[in-house]
């Protein structure tokens, strides 16, 4: 098989799956196939102990579930400098690998250091080639121009992970000390938007919102206080994407897409580690980008298939981006942005949910137009703004009362309901 045809089969495989082990598996069969060789293993370098652990293999009667060589630091050195490839026999395996794993290294044939940027990563072993044919220069030539390839998926993989894992504690020494949730899921929720300077503060005004449009609609202070927490880590997922796609200036790619919309998989993965004391933030943070028409991501739910918690932190969501700058538009207008809104409900958006937010408008602009009155309640004198701060209200209540009202009616279809 010609190298670029090896290439074009091994891409999709290298991006196309998250998980390593599915990733290093296909990977594998790929590089197999195209050399014919019978058996091989892909290793990860472990650096404390030092050692090569196996992550994929294929071809041999029994293999261990994870297949371990320790390594001594003339092997490390030996992998890390090696040129490339190389053909390996029972004098040379010492060389590279120990005897004191779990699985004996006369098994191969061929050995292939994985290394990105002169780091070492893992390695590519390889057993008996089909028919007992050598390991050439040529093939030996097409495994090196495959292998940094490989090295760069898993390389990529571990670095997720990592980050993964270090955020999941973050989150958890939060979860320990619950006295102090608010303010620091707050301090927490400014460091997911960090990547952007155009989505700086958004995680917290989502959690604003979400929290206001929840108080709209009589639930109780514990799911309100839900509500913040799960608009604040809406977004966890962020943390995995690559910080270019945020200041691209067009349409991503369709790769690049993929690449966005999987931070709901990431974060629910995240979270999901984590002992909240909300038990719809996992769900939450999933599927805030489902839609009603089952057009959204990463399931294809409608709005019946998910719960009450995810449809009002999908509006949010929604209402804060259109009020914001992105690298491809401008933002809207409070005006312009209340109309888009209400036109979603009820084909994308949930419609009692896009009207509890508008409820939260109609009494920001009757504050503006009318202050508290003499015989205003204390629940009325002391409500504080739906709206950050930073958003002018320049919205007035008939115009508001307008859009409430084409939106009941897109809502029961013209049907005049009887009390």
């Amino acid at each position: 098989m010609l190298p670029s045809q090896v290439l074009a089969e091994l891409g999709p495989v290298l991006t196309g799956e998250r998980d390593l082990a599915h990733t290093a598996k296909g990977a594998l069969e790929v590089v197999m196939a195209a050399i014919r060789a019978s058996s091989g293993a892909l290793f990860r370098f472990q650096e404390k102990p030092a050692m090569l652990a196996s992550i994929a293999a294929q071809g041999f009667v029994v293999f261990p579930q994870t297949a371990v060589f320790p390594l001594l630091p003339k092997h490390v050195h030996a992998l890390t400098n090696t040129p490339g490839p190389q053909r390996i026999s029972r004098e040379r395996c010492d060389t590279f690998l120990s005897s004191t794993g779990n699985i004996s290294s006369v098994w191969f044939r061929c050995i292939a250091p994985l290394r990105v940027h002169g780091k070492l990563i893992g390695a590519l072993l390889l057993g008996e080639r089909e028919e007992g044919v050598e390991y050439t220069p040529e093939v030996l030539k097409q495994i090196g121009d495959l292998a940094p390839f490989i090295a760069l998926a898993i390389h990529n993989h571990q670095l997720m992970m990592s980050l993964e894992e270090r955020t999941a504690d973050n989150l958890k020494l939060i979860a320990s000390v619950r006295s102090f949730w608010d303010e620091a899921l707050a301090a927490f929720a400014a460091t997911i938007d960090v990547k952007s300077v155009q989505m700086q503060g958004h995680s917290l005004r989502v959690g604003r919102y979400a929290a206001g449009i929840a108080e709209s609609l009589g639930v109780t202070a514990a799911e309100v206080h839900e509500m913040r927490a799960a608009g604040y880590l809406h977004n966890i997922g962020m943390v995995t994407v690559d910080k270019h796609l945020f200041s691209k200036p067009g349409a991503l790619e369709p790769g690049e897409f993929l690449e966005m919309a999987d931070h709901t998989v990431q974060g629910h993965r995240i979270v999901s580690t984590v002992q909240f004391p909300w038990p719809k933030i996992p769900e939450v943070v999933r599927s805030h980008h489902e839609r009603a028409d089952g057009s959204g991501y990463p399931d294809h739910l409608h709005n019946d298939e998910v719960s009450m918690p995810v449809k009002i932190v999908a509006v949010a969501d929604t209402f804060d981006a259109m009020l914001s700058d992105r690298p491809y538009r401008k933002k809207l207008t409070l005006g312009e942005a209340a109309a888009q809104l209400s036109w979603l409900a009820p084909s994308k958006l949930d419609g009692e949910v896009v009207h509890a937010l508008l409820v939260q408008l109609r009494r920001d602009a009757g504050s503006r137009v009318s202050p508290p009155r003499p015989w205003s309640t204390t629940q009325d004198k002391t409500r504080k703004m739906f709206l950050d701060p930073a958003v002018a209200c320049n919205i007035s209540p008939p115009d508001i009362d307008h859009m409430v009202s084409e939106l009941n009616r897109r809502i029961t279809r013209g049907r005049v309901t009887l009390s």
